[in-house]
């Protein structure tokens, strides 16, 4: 490893990210999260915006040369998880644990500013670099709202660009591939109603139960007839509610599923495909339906050039062989997809699983934690990244 960080700046990103674990909030309460990066902020002399999107931050530093602007970002927010753990770090708030890895990217963040304030003209050769400290990745949407509330356009965004923690990749290795990597996320909601009646005598009947469950068979069509074997699409139906006795046949049934698609192409077609099934299984069974489609997540499609830039990247610090596809793609979500929707980017994963050391538990899970050393890593990549994209634009 050739890593450009010291190792005082290590501890540092050790201390923040511990601090924030232990102290972890939920979407949109991000309050001393937030003070803790405005604070450190502050210390270092930079300008901020605080209170975007509730509890977000920005900061834009300028090299003092024109460039382009590169938008950073990292979100703050924990889950609604009660952390099993032994370690001194694990949260003092039942029920709420930093499960993703969003207490390291605001730690790696901060470290960023640091750096470019100790040596700004080394990292920042030209343009400008735009933090962004995101509250609410985690279902609600902050990416939106931070958007919906101009700060693309008011600091002239060119281009994206985010870290995310991997236990699904070793440390020491960097996860980035072009085009697609994370799923869209919609959640769909369906509501049959029928004709009730006595069990023993269906035929007086239009039974919602057997109407939903041809909907479920029906909508896996969707993706074994309907999507290209290349593309990748899921569909969940994972609640299924109706009636509440044995020898009657319910008035109405209720299903809750989710979708999660690659590419733009099968994003904007889906709703259409699965409101046709629905609709014409329905119309079949002589039942109505109304359909909910609501979305959460766009695809997060990485731009080839500023993949190659994390690349190239992560060649210059990590060496040759860094770089790894494997265990990238995901049909997870991840709300960075709305930057990416708008300018060019490039979402990354910085490997963080270690199984010598026992790091292997995956995201989202209740013993979840990562190898630190993931940290200095991932600073140094990003930092690199920035260099990078402003000395070629």
């Amino acid at each position: 490893m050739k890593l450009t960080v010291n190792s005082d700046r290590t501890q540092e990103l050790i201390r923040y990210r511990r601090l924030i674990h232990k102290h972890p909030e939920l979407r949109y309460e991000e309050n001393k999260t937030a003070a803790l990066v405005t604070d450190h902020l502050k210390k270092l002399g930079i300008n901020f915006q605080d209170k975007i999107a509730e509890t977000g931050v920005v900061a834009l530093i300028d090299s003092g040369k024109p460039g382009k602007t590169l938008l950073v970002r990292a979100d703050m927010d924990a889950l609604p998880i009660f952390e099993e753990s032994t370690a001194e770090y694990k949260s003092v708030h039942d029920g709420v644990m930093h499960a993703c890895g969003h207490d390291a990217h605001t730690s790696i963040l901060m470290g960023l500013a640091t750096e470019i304030k100790e040596d700004i003209r080394s990292i920042l050769p030209k343009g400008k670099v735009l933090l962004v400290f995101q509250p609410a990745e985690e279902g609600g949407q902050g990416a939106d709202r931070m958007i919906e509330q101009g700060i693309l356009e008011k600091y002239n965004v060119d281009a994206a660009i985010a870290l995310h923690v991997w236990n699904h990749i070793p440390v020491g290795k960097v996860g980035v591939v072009d085009g697609p990597m994370m799923a869209a996320v919609d959640e769909f909601t369906i509501r049959i109603s029928g004709v009730s009646g006595h069990g023993a005598m269906p035929q007086h009947t239009v039974d919602p139960i057997v109407t939903g469950a041809h909907i479920v068979t029906a909508l896996q069509t969707i993706v074994s007839r309907n999507t290209d074997p290349l593309d990748s699409c899921v569909v969940t139906v994972g609640s299924f509610h109706s009636g509440n006795a044995f020898n009657v046949i319910p008035e109405t049934a209720e299903l809750k599923g989710t979708v999660r698609t690659y590419s733009k192409r099968m994003f904007e077609e889906v709703p259409e495909r699965l409101r046709r099934v629905v609709e014409g299984v329905a119309d079949a069974f002589g039942a109505e339906v109304g359909i909910h489609y609501e979305r959460t997540n766009r695809p997060t499609i990485n731009e080839p050039y500023m993949a190659d830039i994390v690349r190239k990247a992560s060649v210059n610090i990590l060496g040759q062989g860094s770089v790894t596809e494997e265990n990238t793609k995901s049909m997870g979500g991840e709300d960075f997809s709305a930057f990416l929707m708008k300018v060019p980017g490039c979402y990354f994963f910085v490997g963080s699983g270690n199984e010598t050391k026992g790091l292997i538990h995956p995201h989202h899970s209740s013993k979840f934690d990562i190898d630190e050393d993931s940290l200095s890593i991932g600073l140094s990549v990003l930092k690199e990244a920035v260099r990078l994209y402003l000395e070629e634009n």
